[in-house]
């Protein structure tokens, strides 16, 4: 993949008619176009690192802003690694009306984080939301909860070494000093962020939307049944034909 500025400061992307992102503006996958690159002078004369350009979403037409690695600096090009940091995530969301009011607020604080790309920030919020959990649920529902944690593994083929560092954060020794240690990369705290998503759904999110269910239900069936009821009143019968 050849991703380079040229001598008229115009951004070549081989890729470009494909590239697309989740935009964190509008939250759509979308596709993006340059709207705004560094002069080509300029970047010859400093020789920065790293370079920012401007893209704009072609959903919602928010700026979209990313960092590129400097790989070389040509007579007529600026190479880039075509790889490239998003200076803004997306958002993440959660349905948080089935969570207790302290896991809500630790676990909110933890998207918030992990949004920044404070992804140690993120693990130790996550610890904090699972202490949480632990204490509400028991010693019963941290067991049921590190069960689900064993069959997330095997289900989305964890390798040991992302299992262990993400174990470690959720269920380390309460004792040891350095709980969320080792620290996490952006791989790591993605699959900790679906992790955590999958057991507070298991936890808490499951079972408030059958409860809701349930009582839908049971409110049409008494409905139905009080208007059988008025409706044999008034007929002076006591069933329908």
């Amino acid at each position: 993949m050849s991703v380079y500025i040229d001598a008229t400061s115009r951004i070549v992307h081989d890729q470009e008619q494909s590239l697309a992102l989740v935009c964190p503006h509008c939250l759509i996958t979308a596709h993006i176009t340059p709207a705004a690159v560094p002069g080509f002078e300029d970047l010859q004369a400093h020789k920065p690192k790293h370079v920012g350009l401007v893209y704009r979403c072609d959903a919602c037409l928010a700026p979209i802003f990313l960092r590129f690695t400097a790989r070389m600096y040509g007579a007529n090009r600026v190479e880039l690694a075509p790889q490239f940091n998003e200076v803004e995530r997306p958002r993440e969301t959660f349905a948080f009306m089935h969570l207790p009011e302290e896991v809500e607020l630790f676990f909110k604080e933890a998207l918030t984080c992990y949004s920044s790309g404070a992804f140690n920030a993120f693990a130790s919020m996550c610890r904090r939301s699972a202490q949480a959990v632990f204490a509400d649920l028991g010693e019963t529902g941290r067991l049921r909860l590190y069960d689900e944690l064993n069959n997330v593994r095997a289900m989305a083929e964890l390798d040991v070494e992302t299992f262990t560092r993400i174990k470690s954060v959720l269920f380390g020794n309460d004792s040891d000093p350095r709980p969320n240690a080792p620290l996490l990369e952006s791989y790591a705290a993605g699959m900790l962020l679906e992790i955590m998503k999958d057991l507070l759904y298991e936890a808490y999110v499951r079972k408030g939307k059958l409860q809701q269910a349930m009582m839908v239900r049971r409110f049409f069936v008494d409905e139905k049944a009080n208007n059988v009821t008025q409706l044999a009143s008034v007929t002076g019968t006591d069933s329908l034909k």
